[in-house]
């Protein structure tokens, strides 16, 4: 027969196996439950007792079936709760179904303690998946099982693994302003413009995408982002607004590439106002894919590395900016970075000195054109013709 020895909180006995089993009263349901383990000895299982009768007074008692949750059901249901845009839901719903849920979707909530995260996340670098998306997939699981000790189901995260929510981004190359023109001199006349601009205003291309006619004030020379352009795997293009405050933002372009936007207005853009200022090859919605080629063959014929991708022309951008004399508050109102101090610095930045920024990014682009690049491509007079 089992040995008892209770006490006013609970009690321990000891089972036929020889172990020490501790039986104590539910504080939610009033019923007496047996923890989850058993002890090897009398004392340890009085310790236990002891240490969940200080848990339960000092209100930090976790009731240890409410961990029995399935995960995957769990994370699905966190994912679809969240306030989120389409594009973001679309890649956090790819993050939990290719790189969290196949090895821990079927398991409970308490089930995933911090060796199994630490065992997940090697397994995932060791297959091949590249850093960023492993530091994605770990700050999700954190998130949501941040919220699962918020829901009082679990004691304690168990991500807490050091660094892993980071990552060193490489460094990106940056193109001399004479590479710029002469990728530009090379590619396609209709999209000429849009490497010009991503150079000099370092907007992102679905911000370029999302252009109308009236967003372009040569006389002022402004660009007004006003809104952005996004595309989804499938191929569905969305045109929302910016993130943030930070996001509607005017952006000056230096004058030296004023005659290749009027060029471009006359030749290439949509007619009307509320014309797109960029156009696709048949006069459709400007995409990634309607000038990839043209990119790829006009960076070789510029005799440009091939690891120069075209989101790059917005790094050298904002390096010439920098290079400029442009403040890091100046720099993140220009590139738009979506934070409440990025928002405030908005606010009170002047259009005047946005411009002589621009000013500044043109005169250094000139002197650099003058040393080192042919003359046919400063301009658009000798520019080719559709």
């Amino acid at each position: 027969m089992p040995r008892n020895n209770r006490r006013r909180f609970g009690s321990v006995r000891q089972l036929p196996s020889g172990r020490w089993q501790v039986r104590y009263y539910d504080p939610e349901t009033g019923e007496r439950r047996p923890d989850e383990e058993t002890y090897a000895t009398k004392t340890d299982a009085e310790v236990r007792l002891s240490q969940l009768e200080a848990d339960i007074s000092r209100g930090v008692w976790t009731d240890p079936d409410a961990g029995k949750v399935n995960f995957g059901e769990y994370a699905t249901t966190w994912l679809k709760e969240r306030k989120l845009e389409e594009t973001t839901r679309e890649r956090n719903e790819g993050v939990l179904r290719l790189h969290i849920k196949p090895q821990l979707g079927e398991r409970f909530l308490s089930e995933i303690t911090a060796p199994r995260v630490r065992a997940w996340r090697t397994k995932l670098l060791e297959s091949g998946v590249g850093e960023p998306t492993v530091v994605k997939a770990y700050q999700m699981l954190r998130a949501i099982m941040n919220t699962a000790v918020d829901d009082e189901l679990i004691k304690r995260n168990p991500c807490r693994i050091p660094g892993a929510d980071t990552y060193d981004v490489p460094e990106r190359p940056v193109l001399t302003v004479p590479e710029v023109y002469s990728v530009a001199a090379s590619i396609q006349l209709q999209w000429k413009a849009l490497v010009l601009l991503t150079a000099f205003t370092t907007l992102r291309l679905g911000e370029l995408a999302a252009l109308r006619r009236r967003d372009v004030d040569l006389g002022a020379r402004v660009l007004w982002v006003r809104r952005n352009q996004a595309e989804l795997s499938s191929g569905k293009l969305v045109t929302k607004a910016p993130k943030s405050r930070a996001g509607f933002r005017p952006v000056a372009f230096p004058e030296m590439i004023v005659p290749d936007l009027e060029h471009h207005l006359e030749h290439h853009a949509a007619a009307g106002q509320e014309g797109r200022f960029f156009v696709g090859p048949r006069g459709g919605r400007l995409r990634r894919s309607n000038f990839r080629d043209d990119w790829v063959a006009a960076r070789t014929k510029a005799g440009v590395s091939e690891e120069v991708h075209f989101h790059d022309l917005r790094h050298t951008g904002n390096t010439l900016a920098s290079q400029s004399g442009a403040s890091t508050r100046e720099l993140m109102t220009r590139m738009g970075h979506s934070t409440t101090k990025a928002a405030l610095i908005y606010q009170h930045m002047t259009s005047d000195r946005d411009r002589t920024i621009a000013d500044k990014m043109g005169d250094a682009a000139r002197e650099a054109l003058e040393k080192d690049a042919p003359p046919e491509a400063t301009g658009t007079d000798g520019a080719r013709e559709d």
